[in-house]
């Protein structure tokens, strides 16, 4: 039997992983105020710069990319200091592959157990 971790125990991601909680998305179909839109992704996204918990609203165009999970189930976004480490080194299910949504920012979705994971590894902005 594997080993379970203990009530008061952190997840093996943050605790031998080194990953860091970056913000929890939720997907909604309401209207949000300050949404941003991102064409590429038929998405608005709101919430996130203003939450003391980083939670971001995520609301969905009919017609948007993006897999139908992340679509349909909140996910949980850890920052990792290498992403293509990270992905060769644990036993990962990707659902979308590393991709460049902004300058600086590298983010890949992994899928656990029915749930959306985004990892996201920030590069340093050349000027």
């Amino acid at each position: 039997m594997k080993n379970l971790r203990p009530e008061n125990g952190s997840p093996e991601s943050t605790e031998k992983w080194g990953w860091k909680y970056h913000h929890l998305g939720i997907p909604t179909d309401k209207v949000m105020p300050e949404e941003i839109y991102l064409p590429q992704f038929g998405l608005f996204v709101s919430g996130f710069s203003s939450s003391p918990f980083g939670v971001e609203w995520m609301r969905f165009e009919e017609n948007s990319p993006i897999d139908r999970l992340i679509q349909t189930v909140p996910h949980l976004a850890f920052e990792v200091v290498d992403l293509d480490y990270e992905l060769s080194a644990h036993d990962l299910k990707v659902i979308t592959e590393p991709n460049s949504p902004s300058e600086g920012i590298i983010v890949a979705m992994i899928e656990h157990n029915g749930a959306p994971i985004e990892l996201i590894e920030f590069k340093e902005i050349q000027q």
